[in-house]
């Protein structure tokens, strides 16, 4: 054992038991559920008392027992602040950001008004419905305001598509941003503990990184080094970590960032909770940071803490 991993192990020593909260009742529960099962498992290896409590199984009341939470649950009821209310009611600690950020980076029209407002770059949008909506062209993109994993959202190019699609992406949510297009590169920075891991580039012959690219697709394709200059890649960085901090974030999580065709970084979204599968894009930056995922993972839970921010 190496004298990393054994300090590890010592300072993991002293946490009790984890609950590993996984699945859940959000359409994302699958992704959910692998996530949380890798994390079980890192935990596991390193002599944690690690247990996977699904919340759509058993009461929260259960949370009680354990002395600390690694969140894994994607999507509502894990991703939006529920759960982080729940856990800070019960005197729990977990992982991650705290209600007001939770719930702030799960609406993706309300993370980007506050971008908007502080200054940062984000493409102009409307919501669905509005009396008279800003003229942005064709085409465009239509998100589900509060789903992840790209569910719901689709490129449309005429007004025909565009009626469709809102339609569709209201069976998820009854606020749809309309958000304008934009042409060009896109890019994912994790954040650990205030600092940007390396940047990873995405790319995929489909027309954006939808679930399908995500989860299902053998022609996607993860670049890191991201092939920016040292000069750009510490830009997107830092915008990154301006966007996480902006929202109130803390702890880990994912900036999703586009480079337009003037080779400006427009932000996103953010995730609070990303996946954490060995081949999800957290445990690519860390281990393009020197990590191994079960370092990555032990991270995350040491800096678990009671939050006081609900």
């Amino acid at each position: 054992m190496t004298d990393a991993r054994a300090q590890l192990k010592k300072a993991l020593a002293r946490i009790g038991r984890v609950a590993v909260l996984a699945g859940g009742r959000s359409a994302e529960r699958e992704i959910s559920l692998d996530s949380g099962r890798e994390v079980h498992a890192a935990l596991r290896a390193l002599g944690v008392l690690a247990e996977i409590v699904d919340p759509a199984e058993v009461t929260v009341e259960t949370l009680t027992g354990f002395e600390r939470v690694f969140i894994a649950l994607h999507g509502r009821g894990g991703e939006d602040g529920v759960i982080q209310g729940v856990l800070e009611h019960l005197g729990v600690r977990y992982t991650g950001s705290g209600v007001m950020a939770s719930a702030i980076g799960m609406d993706k029209v309300r993370t980007k008004l506050l971008w908007a407002g502080a200054g940062l770059p984000t493409p102009e949008f409307y919501v669905a419905g509005t009396a008279q909506p800003p003229e942005l062209g064709y085409p465009l993109m239509i998100k589900p305001a509060r789903e992840g994993s790209s569910i719901g959202m689709r490129k449309v190019d005429n007004a025909e598509e565009l009626d469709e699609a809102i339609r569709a992406a209201r069976e998820y949510d009854d606020a749809v941003l309309v958000e304008r297009w934009v042409s060009g590169p896109e890019f994912t920075v994790a954040i650990l503990n205030d600092r940007a891991l390396p940047a990873i580039r995405l790319e995929t012959p489909n027309s954006f990184y939808d679930f399908d690219a995500k989860y299902r697709a053998d022609t996607t394709r993860y670049l890191c080094p991201c092939g920016l200059s040292e000069q750009q890649e510490g830009e997107l960085k830092e915008l990154a970590l301006q966007a996480f901090r902006q929202v109130g974030a803390e702890g880990w999580g994912r900036v999703d960032v586009m480079q337009d065709s003037d080779g400006r970084f427009q932000l996103l979204e953010i995730n609070t909770v990303p996946g954490m599968t060995d081949h999800s894009l957290v445990p690519m930056a860390a281990r393009a940071a020197g990590m191994t995922f079960e370092e990555l993972v032990a991270e995350i839970l040491l800096s678990a803490r009671e939050h006081t921010d609900g």
